[in-house]
């Protein structure tokens, strides 16, 4: 069921204290925030090469902080985090939507925005930080918290900009548009938990393989997949053993390994979702596209290290029997996975799906009925 953003908005709208000022609101951040950062850095005098190092040093350490809190705690409900879980996942995530991510009014940037004390918090801490390290290096520590601090402002900035309208000048700009592609993908609700949690620069989600890319309109290039395909032959009608192989909540009798599924139980239809753990791929998140009962079942699957998978069972009539045949597609848009598949991945999954097809043909007949009157449940 498709949620309803819309309605979410008009809720959320009526809430917010007819008081608020969002021009207010981010003008404070930013002039703060800018202040602070001139303070730190007018703290540094004839800096030495080697300690212009402590604002890369900063910038990836903000981004890995930034990926780590929006991962674990944005998107994962915890006792001492549960207000900043409720604003994010609970108000942001729900007031912006895959294909719905564009601001109406300068009133929605209260969920755009941090609240406004958060870059009152966060520099008090770097400017402690400036303390504790100023008594071994006065300009490593100036460089060092007023680029976390920068590292902030980036990402309020940058969080509206991906929240601008599509036909805004700034949307187009080549780094916006991309960095709002990858954040829209990640405003999916299938996808939020799982990928996509850089705002600013995607390093950790590359380095982590939770880096996800799909271009719009879910164009996929199937020629640069890998493609393998099993058939094996079950006494049982086609209507049967489809009806058994597209209900995911059963795969664990029939897989030779560990198999744990969350999602909805039966024979699932195009459009139904579920998450699958186990074998090589780890953990999934899957959509069924196509299902024609007795003939063809179709689902797509993504990971981690940028794995797009397909799987299609297709079911023909063989007399007395079902010639069931099984398609595995995948690739890897991650460096590491498309290595790691040239390297030693693809034989060993091609032994699984061989494997696995060997473990259907002993388990499928004792497990689906003789008659054509039971189903699998």
């Amino acid at each position: 069921m498709q949620f309803d953003t819309t309605s979410f908005r008009a809720r959320y709208r009526a809430q917010i204290n007819p008081r608020y000022n969002a021009w207010l609101h981010g003008g404070f951040v930013l002039l703060f925030g800018a202040l602070c950062i001139g303070f730190l850095w007018s703290r540094a005098e004839n800096v030495q090469p080697w300690e212009w190092l402590a604002v890369p040093l900063a910038l990836i350490l903000q981004n890995w902080g930034e990926y780590m809190v929006h991962r674990h705690l944005g998107h994962f409900k915890h006792r001492f985090s549960k207000m900043f879980y409720q604003r994010h996942t609970g108000d942001h995530h729900s007031f912006f939507a895959y294909g719905q991510m564009s601001y109406e009014r300068a009133q929605d940037w209260r969920v755009i925005f941090f609240p406004a004390w958060l870059i009152v918090v966060f520099a008090a801490a770097n400017l402690a930080s400036y303390w504790v390290l100023s008594h071994w290096n006065t300009n490593v520590a100036a460089l060092f918290s007023g680029s976390m601090l920068l590292g902030y402002l980036a990402y309020e900035i940058l969080h509206a900009c991906e929240h601008l309208p599509e036909q805004h000048p700034i949307s187009k700009l080549p780094w916006v548009r991309h960095m709002r592609r990858l954040h829209e993908l990640h405003h999916a609700r299938d996808l939020m938990q799982t990928f996509n949690f850089n705002v600013v620069f995607p390093l950790w989600d590359w380095i982590y393989g939770t880096l996800y890319w799909e271009n719009e309109g879910h164009i996929e290039d199937r020629k640069k997949m890998t493609s393998m395909q099993h058939h094996i032959d079950i006494r049982r009608s086609p209507e049967q053993v489809l009806g058994y192989l597209s209900t995911p909540t059963r795969w664990h009798e029939w897989h030779h390994y560990p198999v744990a599924i969350k999602g909805p139980s039966g024979s699932l239809p195009a459009g139904a979702e579920f998450a699958y753990t186990g074998g090589r791929a780890g953990h999934l998140l899957w959509d069924v596209i196509e299902y024609v009962p007795g003939h063809r079942w179709q689902a797509r699957a993504r990971g981690r290290y940028g794995l797009m998978m397909f799987v299609t069972y297709e079911c023909k009539p063989m007399g007395t029997m079902t010639r069931f045949t099984r398609t595995l597609e995948y690739r890897f848009s991650h460096l590491i996975g498309r290595l790691a598949n040239h390297l030693f991945l693809r034989k060993r999954i091609e032994k699984d799906s061989a494997d696995l097809l060997d473990n259907l043909s002993t388990v499928a007949e004792k497990v689906i009925p003789a008659s054509s009157a039971s189903s699998p449940r």
